[in-house]
């Protein structure tokens, strides 16, 4: 991956390019985003510059031994960490024995072919989707092992840490020492989506920098060159949120996505006839979803439909980039509902989507959900 193969972010690869132009290579660096946002594509863009050898113009040649193995996720000094635990792919081996090596295969796949995934697409890959996961202190103690190994190529040893909010403490005092003085040398380069939540032991002992979400435009520039429709390109380049990962999730799943809206439509139009057991029907059908991560998104989808009526109901339409297929129902729903209602569910949305990671049963989640939108739905 070369920094020109990644559309945007034109200050911050520069600034990664003087760093390692300069000599003054922080020896842990905090690149936070939301999630999809091409966090990872810099991290590895930055390594192969610094590995490349013979780099030019700002950028690594992308043709040399390290710059290939690096874009093929195999340079033998490249190490990448994320959260784990037993599934269907790990075979028999016990999950606080489970390290990233088990995975790195599906990874590398994954990653390969789209830098910009999302969380759930880890997850579904490395068969995880109806678990919670953590980097545990096998994964230190193995980090620790390799790092403490001379460097097998005599350059740079690179540590790709994917989600380090997911970090066990006491995985983390293992690594604290070495994150603080790592060997001659080495780079931590840690991705987060939710840096708040990165044990502050950590967190300060790196160099942050915000990945900030891309333009509608650049979105939709990155989504052309992969191929996709003009057409189908801005459509989604205005409602991901600046994500290309979740412009191309959703590109890729547009079955989820329909099916989200008529849950959505079924729901809302059953709380406001009054009709509690039809909005029970549909809470039961999303409980029975085959994994949490899609639970997860349809609060998402929900949280994100209910914002777009907010904006509908303030008058600003235009700033809710609804699609065609959303629109007519956003307007004709912000019509009915309480001015009040979107930013009262917000709360109750996101505690859903907490306690699905923690593995709460999902049929008492969806029931409470939906129960806590029929007392607010037309409540002044």
């Amino acid at each position: 991956m070369r920094f020109a193969d990644i559309t945007g972010y034109a200050a911050i690869k520069k600034a990664l390019a003087g760093m390692a132009d300069s000599g003054r290579v922080a020896h842990a660096m905090l690149l936070y985003e939301n999630d999809g946002c091409g966090a990872l594509a810099l991290a590895l863009a930055y390594a192969q510059y610094l590995a490349c050898e013979h780099p030019h113009d700002g950028d690594s040649c992308g043709h040399c031994p390290s710059c290939n193995r690096i874009a093929k996720l195999i340079h033998p000094d490249l190490h990448v960490v994320f959260p784990t635990n037993t599934g269907s792919k790990s075979g028999k081996t016990k999950a606080e024995n489970i390290v990233s090596d088990v995975y790195m295969e599906d990874f590398r796949v994954l990653a390969v072919e789209n830098p910009y995934f999302l969380e759930s697409q880890l997850m579904e890959a490395i068969g995880l989707e109806t678990k919670s996961w953590d980097v545990n202190v096998a994964e230190a103690k193995e980090l620790s092992r390799i790092l403490s190994l001379t460097s097998i190529e005599g350059g740079w040893k690179f540590v790709i840490f994917y989600l380090p909010e997911t970090l066990r403490l006491e995985a983390a005092n293992k690594l604290l020492k070495l994150v603080e003085e790592p060997p001659e040398k080495t780079l931590f380069l840690f991705i987060s989506h939710q840096p708040q939540k990165v044990l502050q032991t950590i967190f300060s002992r790196c160099q942050s920098l915000r990945i900030p979400p891309l333009s509608p435009q650049e979105v939709a520039t990155a989504l052309s060159a992969l191929g996709y429709e003009e057409a189908d390109a801005a459509e989604q380049a205005r409602v991901c949120g600046g994500s290309i990962g979740a412009a191309l999730y959703a590109l890729r799943s547009g079955d989820d996505t329909r099916q989200f809206e008529q849950w959505f439509s079924q729901l809302m139009e059953a709380l406001l006839d009054d009709r509690l057991v039809d909005a029970w029907a549909v809470g039961d059908q999303i409980a029975a979803l085959s994994s949490r991560e899609k639970q997860k998104a349809f609060c998402i989808f929900v949280s994100d439909m209910l914002r777009k009526i907010f904006l509908m109901q303030q008058d600003l339409e235009d700033l809710s980039y609804a699609t065609a297929s959303r629109k007519e129902l956003c307007r004709t729903l912000a019509g009915r509902v309480s001015p009040k209602f979107a930013s009262r569910m917000q709360t109750f949305l996101d505690k859903t989507v907490y306690y699905i990671d923690r593995n709460v049963n999902q049929k008492i989640l969806f029931t409470d959900l939906i129960d806590r939108m029929s007392i607010n739905i037309n409540r002044v």
